[in-house]
């Protein structure tokens, strides 16, 4: 039987060994699952368990951690930068190393969660990589950084040679070879990160028919991410490009082979209607972006005449 001592000691183990709540910064806002605070409830119920029964041997995780070979969606493992590439003045491209000729294991269109600590805040984001779905030995992720943003701090401060860690894979939209007519894609700026591995996915399968519209929303020309890769994809007989630039007006100051393809302004209700139509087959329309730019952009597909089930917003 122990004193009063020997229990207060007991008590104070077992409040060391509780579960920790993640602050609001620790969750993306993406709606993965499991979510930070998902994971931290059911580690509490473990503890809670444990410690009415006073067996600390149920505290163990089920899945095993002694060798993390492969993701998770409940656990952060580390990954090496081998090279950051400023694309714009704002927006890297990072490629992370995988062991030997690996693959990473995601679907095209899934993202990952990303884990950084800043002024020892811990803080979460979701990002999409972009590399093939079968690129071995390493994938890649388009990062835009913000004047104020935390992950940003984070995120320009890497370099070749060091570690960043993720978790996941996350996301509901799973596609299919030829399971739409057409693909009509809406993308502002690093939204167009989900698009990058379906449309290769489609144009690297022979078998695949799937038609391709892809509309991607910058401020600038100079703005637009992954030009080479858009101009390689364009010539595919399934896919089609246009380009929305907010802060341009002239088309004489593009180059040729964009001005027939680009227009200025903001996509807006009549815009989208004229894509929509213009489809060579019933569209399925993906968009990513913004929240307001996903949210205006829904309204607008519902007033276009897309039912809810004829879209996903990444």
């Amino acid at each position: 039987m122990m004193d009063q001592g020997e229990e207060g000691d007991e008590e104070e183990a077992w409040l060391q060994l509780r579960p920790v709540e993640p602050l609001p910064s620790q969750c993306c806002g993406s709606g993965c699952s499991p979510c930070v605070f998902d994971v931290y409830q059911r580690d509490l119920a473990r503890w809670e368990a444990a410690r009415a029964s006073k067996d600390r041997s149920l505290l163990s995780r089920e899945e095993t951690q002694s060798c993390p070979s492969k993701l998770s969606p409940e656990t952060f493992l580390a990954f090496l930068i081998s090279a950051v590439d400023r694309l714009t003045e704002d927006t890297y491209l990072v490629r992370f190393a995988l062991p030997g000729n690996s693959q990473l294991g995601l679907r095209p269109g899934q993202h990952l969660i990303l884990r950084g600590t800043v002024d020892d805040l811990e803080i979460q984001r979701a990002y999409t990589p972009i590399s093939p779905a079968n690129a071995e030995g390493y994938f890649e992720v388009l990062i835009k950084c913000y004047q104020t943003g935390l992950m940003s701090r984070y995120v320009k401060s890497w370099k070749a040679g060091d570690t960043a860690f993720w978790r996941g894979p996350f996301g509901g939209f799973f596609y299919k070879p030829n399971q739409y007519g057409e693909l009509l894609m809406l993308a502002a700026g690093t939204g167009l990160a989900p698009m990058v591995p379906i449309l290769r996915s489609i144009t690297d399968n022979a078998e695949d028919e799937t038609f391709i519209t892809l509309v991607g929303c910058f401020k600038t020309f100079e703005g637009i991410y992954l030009k080479p890769f858009l101009q390689e994809q364009a010539r595919f007989w399934n896919v089609r490009t246009f380009f929305v630039l907010s802060q341009e007006n002239s088309l004489e100051q593009l180059p040729w082979s964009y001005r027939d393809r680009t227009r200025f302004g903001r996509l807006d209700q009549d815009l989208l209607e004229e894509l929509v139509s213009t489809c060579r087959r019933k569209p399925f329309a993906l968009v990513c972006g913004s929240a307001e730019f996903t949210k205006d952009v829904a309204g607008y597909l519902l007033h276009a005449g897309l039912a809810e089930d004829s879209y996903f917003l990444f």
